[in-house]
């Protein structure tokens, strides 16, 4: 797992490792992690043209003192002064190696350089970037030359991701002790470029992380053994679509069939289940007759250890009648969709002890919380932990940066995430996948994260079948490269 811990833990970290270092030896830690990053991004340091953006906390100290380690190997390094302050100990090594501050003509500077180190800020800044700040942050993104990011880029919210105007986009971030949750989190993440972790001796004074983000080893989906049986793979039970919103009925049952599930029963009008009869064969169906109430439903499906319900089933007396049936039940539950929209009018229906997995995107979002969908997308972490204490629910917040969060746990971000998957139907596919994996057992946020991973790294595989080469994807291929994915992951 790649750990992140909001901006108070990692002060109170860092104000416990400096207590037993001798002065400024963090700094210079950090400084030369900095360093070593910037050099080995650069094609030549010998001779290359650096520019230091420099505010007057901590992290304009940082790149100071990483400036004067490249200066000493030959690059020729100018400092952009934002501010009135500067660090004292960081500009003196800066100029007896031979950089200096430049006093005019820092546009022209930033443009023409090879590599910018952003030090405008630090993990404590907050709100939108002041002048000049905004417009050295502006300056570098423009810039052709590399950015370096120390620590976080400065516009972006270290613990939240949030952005408030202006900010930094950096190819590279150099991020010291551990991640940051805006590093990891949009619309933060976006800002970030490729993040690089130095070490600098905080391990052992951080506490549990708020954020985690899985590695492939990470993602561990139920594997048959040698006793396994289709029953003791896991049966789920899939109640979606209707004649207006078929689609929703195969794209959900597929995701459950290539997700590991050992059998599928599929419950529907007629015309949707004939429809999953022809694609999954290996689905056990039954036709929802007009008037059948929802638990008489329930009963004739057959026995399962997970329910996915909501895509596509419609949010009129009948929809309702199925999911509280569904949710009246001890087992575990995904609610997705149409599911959600019902919710939002009766959460009185979450009120169960069985694990509940709500799958979301930030407008569904919006109406079961009451909150702006526009500060949901700002304030993705926030919103995330507020859905899951109110609602007692797992939740699976979707969009360019998948979260999952219960109450009192780390919310977990996904990592796999990627533009290919805003096309429809991919959601249905989630749902069917994350209900297969409940349904062999995984505790709900095991079973929510895993399944936004593999649901992920199967578009990734999908759009780009060869190196280098992406190409546009349906939900179908999703399903179609969900196998890959798991045996990528095993």
């Amino acid at each position: 797992m790649r750990y992140a811990h909001e901006v108070g833990k990692v002060r109170a970290a860092e104000q416990a490792l400096m207590a037993r270092l001798p002065d400024g030896a963090l700094m210079q830690r950090a400084a030369a992690g900095l360093a070593s990053v910037c050099a080995r991004i650069l094609p030549a340091v010998y001779g290359s043209r650096v520019v230091l953006l420099v505010g007057g906390g901590d992290n304009g100290g940082d790149a100071l003192y990483a400036g004067a380690r490249l200066a000493r190997r030959g690059s020729r390094v100018h400092v952009v002064q934002a501010g009135s302050k500067i660090h004292p100990g960081g500009l003196a090594a800066l100029r007896a190696a031979g950089g200096r501050v430049l006093q005019s003509g820092e546009a022209a500077a930033i443009d023409d350089a090879d590599l910018i180190i952003d030090g405008l800020t630090g993990i404590g800044g907050t709100g939108g970037l002041r002048e000049p700040h905004a417009r050295y942050a502006a300056l570098a993104s423009a810039s052709t030359g590399l950015v370096v990011a120390c620590d976080v880029p400065s516009g972006v919210d270290a613990s939240t991701g949030r952005v408030d105007g202006a900010a930094v986009h950096a190819d590279v971030t150099v991020t010291f002790g551990t991640h940051k949750p805006g590093l990891l989190i949009d619309p933060g993440a976006s800002h970030c470029g490729v993040v690089e972790l130095v070490d600098i001796g905080l391990g052992p004074d951080l506490p549990d992380p708020d954020v985690v983000a899985a590695r492939p080893e990470d993602v561990q989906p139920p594997e048959p053994g040698s006793e396994s049986d289709k029953y003791r793979r896991g049966v789920v039970g899939v109640l979606a679509g209707g004649d207006a919103f078929t689609g929703a009925a195969v794209l959900t049952t597929g995701g459950a069939v290539h997700g590991g599930a050992g059998m599928v029963r599929f419950a529907s009008v007629a015309h949707p289940v004939e429809l999953v009869r022809h694609r999954w064969p290996e689905a056990v169906t039954t036709v929802i007759e007009p008037g059948s109430h929802g638990p008489a439903v329930l009963e004739r499906v057959g026995r399962v250890q997970a329910w996915v319900v909501g895509p596509g089933l419609g949010t009129g007396d009948a929809g309702e009648a199925l999911l509280e049936a569904v949710l009246t039940t001890e087992l575990p539950a995904l609610v997705d969709a149409d599911g959600l929209t019902v919710l939002s009018r009766r959460r009185d229906l979450l009120r169960r002890a069985a694990p509940t997995v709500l799958t979301p995107h930030a407008g569904e979002l919006s109406r079961l919380i009451a909150a702006d969908r526009e500060d949901i997308e700002a304030r993705r972490l926030e919103h995330v932990r507020r859905a899951a204490a109110e609602l007692s629910a797992t939740v699976l917040l979707k969009g360019s940066t998948t979260l999952v969060a219960e109450q009192d746990r780390p919310v977990r971000v996904n990592p796999t995430g990627t533009p290919r998957l805003a096309t429809a139907g991919t959601g249905d596919v989630l749902s069917g996948l994350i209900g297969a994996l409940l349904a062999g057992g995984m505790p709900a946020i095991d079973a929510a994260a895993a399944g936004a991973y593999l649901h992920g790294l199967a578009a990734r595989l999908a759009a780009a079948p060869t190196p280098g080469r992406d190409s546009p994807i349906s939900a179908h291929d999703v399903i179609t490269a969900l196998p890959e994915a798991f045996r990528r992951s095993i």
